[in-house]
């Protein structure tokens, strides 16, 4: 039973084993995010390299393989958008995630806080500050907010700012903070001091950092001692990085190789270093120690021990910037008057008096302190007389002509190991022509046996990531090419993830070498590609560029189709090349030079082909037929024949018949093919046939029966015959004047018949009483509703003197001059 047992746990513990690793590793994926943005096209004072630096610092990112998004040149709405959606990715990527957050550009301290410069701030007054400022606070506190692992904040942005001098100035430089847990936050240059802007193509501490960054199993704290002590040497002492960190968790960008070269300096000979005394070191190495330490105890460490040595200056302005920095910290955090009184206690005319001020008035405070005043004790002891040169000023800087101070030593071995020869001079990179988009620098190789953490999770489509072990050239206007020259020690090539092969990509791969723009700037550079001053669009393949290719040829040239004409198809035939299209227009109609089209010209101007003799014909909008437009392809002759088939004989050559009066009188639309007007009746030209409320008249009914269909009181039964006899209209009685009163309504429908008719339609004849009144038929259908747009027309015969109706015979006089003859 005992040995049972001892068999089933043996074979547990395998199993834990087994699965511990596993678990581990899975437990221990880690992905990095990375944000990075370079601002330099500010008005005026355009700077030289933050956009080069933030594009240096997101490509060895990328090496490192962090997911990064990044942009330049981008204003206040847009920063606070593309963060925005940066922490909304931060929040989906787990407890694990790296978080590297660079800004580069222009920075600000107001009253306690730093601020970030969008391109388009504009700071009239230091009150202008948080309103045209980006607060860093506003960035690290949801950061810090968020389950990460590591925080780290790297703001390139301690420069001389270019705002309005003022009697009330802002302090110089960024302002000193306490890192979040979790978090670092690394400033380019210490609290309450500027960096002198660099001449190109990137800026020292750019470069120091991203040097570093590829040197493998460096830890946070050391890697940034490092760029302290790099920066500090290539620009002479006019430049002194700070940092301060929070972070426990072990971090580091690369890692490196078992088989790796020894360093120069062991591990524990670097540890000894750093915890040695600073006046066991000689003098030269004594500043070096207390410059890597940074410590404001390890800057009065070396004054003491070399109170009279060519660095005593330099050591000393150091210590008097990072007091006071520490004092108005302080100061800041209680935010009470008496901290204020405190401060210009201390400082009456230091880089904070006139925030100190600021704040005062805030709380309606006096300026100057009551004789009760109970200064409060700070952490730091006041300064000495000597350091006060260095502060009673808005802002220091190390390489002041004024201070006269002597180039700092040679940084020794023991503590910085020189810099690789192909990161010393860097090429710089193309200028972006895309907007938003950061500089794509000359990738460096990274040595080969520095690589990425195996637990890490490799950013999608990355080619920076996927070679960062070969010599990467980036033509961002063509392609790019990558050729493998990665190689081990002993000469032979390095067999990594993409080594010993040859990549050719093409623009895609250039796409995914340059950093992503966050989506909110991506969908802002679509809308203002086209905008942008200097932006040239690529040509298509089919393009060049002397010629547009046949996707941009006119309307109606290469034989395509001319666009809708007044929502119809163009005319057949005026695309044809050349002349051909007047050719066949010439078949279909002439419009002289002296008038305008008609008829069946203008009807084909407006849908069919026309030919035009002479040049800069004008036309005008053809009339429309009954509302709508001219058929097209018919003549005038066929239109007759479709509408009126009776008027057209094919006894008389198919050509239209002459109407005469007497037909019109007597109700007939069409005149017999044999009837032919008298001779003084031949040339004669008729006028326009009257229409029926706006239409033609019915050509298939008489007059006769549709003036007694509408109208059967007009006629009397009385007389009968064919159209032809000789009828006679009665007229209608008046009940105040008999059969013609002194009034006649000669109204289109008698109000007598038709009481319903509108009375719009109504006029009088005054004073005329010998009136002979044609009731002009009208269709049934427009009895109910009468078109109000339509006007009576009438038609008057010449006035003749009128007869009185025989009294008991009502047959109609006849037989008399200008009546109709009597029939037998």
């Amino acid at each position: 039973m005992r040995t049972l047992q001892k068999v089933i746990g043996l074979v547990v513990a395998l199993i834990v084993l087994a699965v511990a690793p596993a678990t581990t590793a899975l437990g221990q994926e880690q992905k990095r995010l990375a944000f990075v943005i370079g601002n330099a096209a500010y008005s005026p004072g355009e700077l030289v390299t933050p956009a080069n630096d933030a594009g240096l610092i997101a490509q060895t990112l990328q090496a490192a393989g962090f997911d990064v998004v990044g942009a330049r040149d981008v204003d206040q709405e847009s920063l606070r958008g593309a963060f925005r959606d940066f922490l909304t990715k931060v929040s989906q990527a787990g407890p694990d995630a790296v978080v590297f957050v660079f800004l580069a550009g222009r920075g600000v301290q107001f009253e306690g806080e730093n601020y970030f410069l969008p391109v388009d701030a504009k700071i009239a007054n230091p009150a202008d500050v948080p309103i045209q400022a980006v607060r860093i606070s506003d960035l690290t506190r949801p950061l810090a907010a968020l389950p990460t692992k590591v925080n780290i904040v790297v703001l390139d942005a301690a420069r001389p700012n270019a705002l309005p001098r003022t009697n009330q100035p802002l302090a110089g430089g960024l302002a000193l903070v306490d890192p979040d847990p979790n978090m670092l936050i690394a400033f380019n240059a210490a609290p309450g001091t500027v960096a002198p802007e660099g001449k190109g193509p990137y800026g020292a501490y750019a470069q120091a950092l991203a040097e570093m960054m590829r040197e493998g199993g460096l830890p946070l704290d050391e890697l940034f001692d490092r760029v302290r002590l790099r920066v500090n040497e290539v620009t002479q002492g006019a430049e002194v990085p700070w940092n301060a960190s929070k972070i426990s968790a072990p971090f580091v960008f690369f890692d490196r190789a078992p088989d790796a070269p020894a360093p120069k300096v062991s591990e524990a000979e670097d540890q000894a270093n750093r915890t040695r005394e600073i006046r066991d070191f000689d003098a030269d190495d004594a500043y070096v120690a207390a410059l890597d330490r940074d410590t404001l105890s390890g800057y009065e460490e070396f004054l003491v021990a070399y109170p009279h040595d060519p660095m005593a200056k330099r050591v000393r302005a150091i210590c008097a910037a990072r007091r006071e920095a520490i004092t108005w910290r302080q100061t800041w955090m209680r935010d009470t008057p008496e901290a204020y009184w405190s401060y210009l206690d201390r400082y009456p005319h230091g880089p904070h008096a006139w925030d100190a001020r600021r704040r005062l008035e805030h709380f309606d405070a006096e300026l100057e302190p009551p004789p009760s005043l109970t200064v409060i004790i700070y952490d730091v002891p006041p300064p000495p007389e000597e350091e006060f040169i260095y502060v009673d000023r808005p802002v220091l800087y190390f390489d002041d002509p004024d201070f006269d101070f002597e180039p700092p030593p040679p940084v020794a071995i023991i503590f910085l190991p020189p810099p690789p020869p192909d990161f010393i001079v860097l090429r710089p990179p193309r200028r972006p022509v895309d907007v938003f988009v950061l500089p794509v620098p000359v990738f460096v190789p990274v040595p080969v046996w520095v690589r990425p953490p195996r637990y890490i999770v490799p950013p999608p489509n990355d080619i920076i990531f996927n070679n960062i072990h070969n010599t990467t050239v980036i033509n961002t206007i063509n392609n790019t090419t990558i050729t493998s020259e990665a190689r081990q020690p002993d000469g032979t090539e390095e067999g990594g993830l993409t080594a010993g092969r040859k990549v050719t990509a093409g623009a895609a791969a250039a796409m995914a070498a340059r950093v992503a723009l966050p989506p909110l700037l991506k969908k802002r550079a679509a809308i203002q590609q086209g905008k942008q001053p200097g932006v040239v669009m690529p040509l298509s393949k089919n393009e060049s560029a002397g010629k547009l290719g046949t996707d941009h040829a006119l309307p109606g040239g290469r034989g395509k189709t001319l666009p809708l004409v007044n929502g119809r198809p163009a005319p057949n035939g005026l695309n044809l090349p050349g002349n051909a299209s007047r050719k066949l227009l010439g078949k279909q109609g002439t419009v002289d030079a002296d008038r305008e089209a008609t008829g069946n010209a203008a009807a084909a101007g407006k849908k069919g082909p026309i030919s035009i003799q002479g040049k800069d014909r004008k036309f005008r909008k053809l009339p429309t037929v009954n509302g709508r437009p001219a058929e097209q392809g018919l003549s005038v002759r066929e239109k007759t024949r479709k509408y009126n088939p009776n008027v057209l004989s094919d006894r008389n050559d198919g050509k239209p018949r002459k109407l005469r009066r007497k037909d019109l009188s007597a109700g007939q639309s069409f005149v017999e093919p044999n009837d032919r007007a008298p001779a003084k009746d031949r040339g004669r030209n008729f006028r326009k046939l009257p229409t029926v409320n706006g239409a033609p008249a019915d050509s298939r009914s008489s007059v006769q029966k549709r003036l007694r269909k509408n109208n059967p009181n007009v006629f009397s039964d009385q007389v009968q015959g064919p159209a032809g006899g000789g009828r006679k209209f009665r007229r209608l009685q008046n009940d105040q004047e008999g059969s013609a009163g002194a009034e006649i309504n000669v109204q289109r429908n008698f109000k007598v018949n038709r009481p319903n008719e509108n009375a719009q339609r109504q006029f009088k004849l005054q004073q005329n009483r010998n009136v002979e009144v044609f009731s002009k038929p009208q269709r049934p259908e427009f009895r109910a509703q009468p078109r109000p747009q339509g006007q009576p027309q009438e038609r008057r015969l010449q006035q003749q003197p009128q007869r009185q109706p025989q009294q008991g015979n009502k047959r109609p006089v006849c037989g008399h001059p200008g009546e109709p003859p009597c029939r037998q």
